[in-house]
């Protein structure tokens, strides 16, 4: 639309077709919970396809079965008994850590893994429990129930906990929620992290000092002063066996990142540490000696629990916040290791298909005595590295660990606490990624201080309070964005036609008499106050350079809109007030490129009138030699209101 009266030519801005209501609120709803049209396949289907295609999206096993070769078995054998041989002292030290019985651990990685095989679409995910969730149920519902004076409500507890979470985590799937785990930036989830796995491996000094009586809170402070309060109560067996056993299991990862192809070594260390310190206190008797061990453990596969779950106030409110929590948790970290590693093998993951199956194996498996479980990264990479092809690794993991239910639990009677102590801290040595920590900072201080602001808020708070903290900062960087979108002056790249940031590139000439501005945001009531301040600001400050300089005055003022991918109502109040000062002041408001949903609000606001549809052209280019034309054609009136164009003169 730009001036023709004028004889320059120019291309027009099109205003797009108007759309109905109903129509523009499918399409939005279906771009936010359907970007990936799911239901594209099932188009033009019989029934009975339909059914098989329905059976292959929720239960991918029956898509990738019948391709099923013995090839892929064998990989799969492998990769599952080098998983499992990690997953059994991995499940009953993090059960201790979220003070239930070791069994328990053991209990959750058989079930769980045999619904993910068939439930997840992801190859190389090993599931199980984690620390982190395990932390964070011992936290949260311990302040409500002491494990040691109440164990059997602590249980129950642990199971309702887990079953919401579960609940929680389908519900996001089944309504195509997961952006809502978006929230969790990167920065906000390797402080975090980086925080629990400090305050995990603080937990385990208990073991480590062979020590009675510990606090029961999580952050450094108080750890620090229930260790150095109890110097007395030190067990020097229990400390050099856990120093040599966090020694031998830092060499082996160290061994395993050098050589690639000694993966097995780090992935059958724990198993080997296990066996190592049982046989040790078997033998030396150690256990009569201030060294405590697992215990008795009893035989047979996962009981009924489902009678077990506790729906009575005020437990149940705990309850949920305790699955709320450890849910989300669980969600960012499973989809998170998912995607990595689907990345590494060129392969897609759907991450609403991902809580589905996770939401349904924790509500199964708090039917089946089993708490929370995920996709943990150092049993994935231990998977992936030992060359899983398909989620069947996962059902000879489960059950390798069914047999050690039916058969071998008699054998961990002797393992030390500080064995399992010492398999924690190694593992959680690794969740501290200071190599990511610094990369933040070299690349964005914001991000820095999103990472630091969650570890501290764990380490020294506690682990809702730093979670708290990466949400909210999290949160208000994505408001910061909107509510103040950058935007820039413009100049011409010498000898072409491009417009370009003056501040990224020096060189980029000022146009004398017109002030070229980009905005790169969408223009919501968040911003509108602030951009009608900043272009303003922009006005006077190029006025002052003109001033200073006795140059040509100020008289077209051009706004790139071509970032501005949509605007509401208070945008359009602010344009329009925006038009009102620039007239004032005899200058004219040029438009460049504003996008579709832009144009459809500017018409029916009824502002493209009010601004004249010959001053909104296609390019900046264009909108430049237009408004150069009428500086050299026209003696230019700032008095009269030139919202009209020149089409008068």
């Amino acid at each position: 639309m730009g001036n023709t009266d004028t004889g320059y030519p120019s291309s027009r801005v099109a205003i797009p077709p108007a759309q109905p209501f109903l129509k523009s609120l499918k399409y939005s709803l279906k771009e936010t919970f359907f970007p990936d049209e799911p239901f594209r396949q099932f188009k033009n289907q019989t029934a009975s396809k339909r059914l098989v295609l329905g059976l292959k999206y929720f239960f991918p096993i029956f898509k990738w079965g019948p391709q099923y070769t013995i090839k892929f078995l064998k990989s799969d054998i492998i990769a599952g008994i080098t998983i499992a041989s990690l997953a059994i002292p991995q499940g009953i030290s993090y059960a201790k850590l979220a003070n239930l019985p070791p069994i328990l651990g053991l209990y959750s990685s058989f079930i769980p893994p045999l619904i993910y095989a068939m439930m997840g679409s992801s190859r190389d995910l090993a599931v199980g429990t984690v620390a982190v969730g395990s932390l964070l149920m011992a936290s949260i519902l311990g302040r409500e129930v002491n494990p040691k004076e109440n164990p059997k409500l602590f249980i129950h507890l642990a199971f309702t906990a887990t079953f919401f979470a579960g609940l929680f985590q389908a519900s996001l799937g089944l309504f195509r929620l997961g952006f809502m785990v978006d929230f969790l930036s990167h920065a906000a989830i390797v402080g975090f992290m980086g925080g629990a796995a400090t305050v995990v491996c603080l937990q385990q000094l208990k073991a480590i000092l062979g020590l009675e009586h510990f606090t029961h809170e999580a952050d450094v402070v108080s750890v620090m002063r229930s260790v150095f309060t109890q110097t007395h109560q030190w067990r020097w067996e229990s400390t050099v066996l856990g120093c040599c056993f966090i020694s031998f299991l830092m060499v082996t990862r160290f061994l395993s990142k050098r050589q690639a192809r000694l993966f097995w070594v780090s992935a059958m260390a724990p198993l080997t540490s296990v066996i190592l310190g049982s046989l040790l206190v078997y033998f030396t008797h150690a256990h009569k000696h201030g060294v405590q061990v697992i215990g008795e453990l009893k035989k047979g596969l996962n009981p009924v629990s489902v009678r077990d779950l506790v729906f009575v106030s005020p437990y149940m409110t705990t309850a949920i916040k305790t699955g709320l929590i450890t849910g989300i948790i669980a969600l960012a970290e499973g989809i998170a290791v998912g995607r990595s590693f689907a990345m590494f093998k060129n392969y897609h993951i759907d991450g609403n298909k991902e809580m589905i199956a996770f939401g349904t194996m924790n509500i199964l498996g708090s039917f089946t005595s089993c708490y929370l479980t995920t996709g943990p990264f150092s049993r994935s990479a231990v998977n992936y590295n030992a060359g899983c092809k398909t989620a069947a690794s996962n059902i000879v993991m489960a059950i390798a660990v069914m047999l050690t239910l039916l058969f071998l639990t008699p054998l961990f009677h002797y393992t030390p606490l500080v064995v399992l102590a010492s398999i924690i801290v190694s593992a959680m040595l690794g969740l501290i990624d200071y190599e990511a920590a610094i990369h933040l900072w070299k690349i964005d201080k914001f991000d820095f201080l999103v990472c630091i602001s969650a570890y501290m808020g764990v380490v020294f708070g506690s682990v809702e309070i730093g979670l708290v903290i990466a949400v909210v900062i999290s949160v208000l960087r994505v408001l910061l964005f909107v509510a103040r979108p950058r935007t820039f002056v413009l100049g011409n790249i010498p000898n072409s036609g491009v417009y370009r940031n003056v501040e990224q590139y020096p060189n980029a000439n000022h146009i004398p008499g017109i002030l070229i501005l980009e905005i790169n945001a969408p223009i919501y009531f968040a911003n509108a106050s602030y951009l009608r301040e900043r272009i303003l600001r922009w006005i006077d400050e190029e006025e002052d350079k003109i001033k200073a300089t006795g140059k040509t005055s100020l008289v077209y003022v051009i706004m790139d809109m071509s970032g501005v991918g949509n605007i509401d109502a208070s945008g359009i109040s602010m344009l329009e007030e925006v038009k009102k000062i620039i007239d004032r002041r005899g200058l004219q408001l040029v438009l460049v490129n504003p996008g579709s949903e832009v144009m459809k609000k500017l018409h029916k606001a009824k502002f493209l009138e009010e601004i004249g549809h010959n001053w909104i052209y296609l390019t900046v280019e264009e909108a430049v030699g237009a408004c150069n034309f009428m500086l050299q054609t026209y003696k230019p009136n700032h008095t009269k209101d030139e919202s009209e164009g020149w089409n008068n003169v």
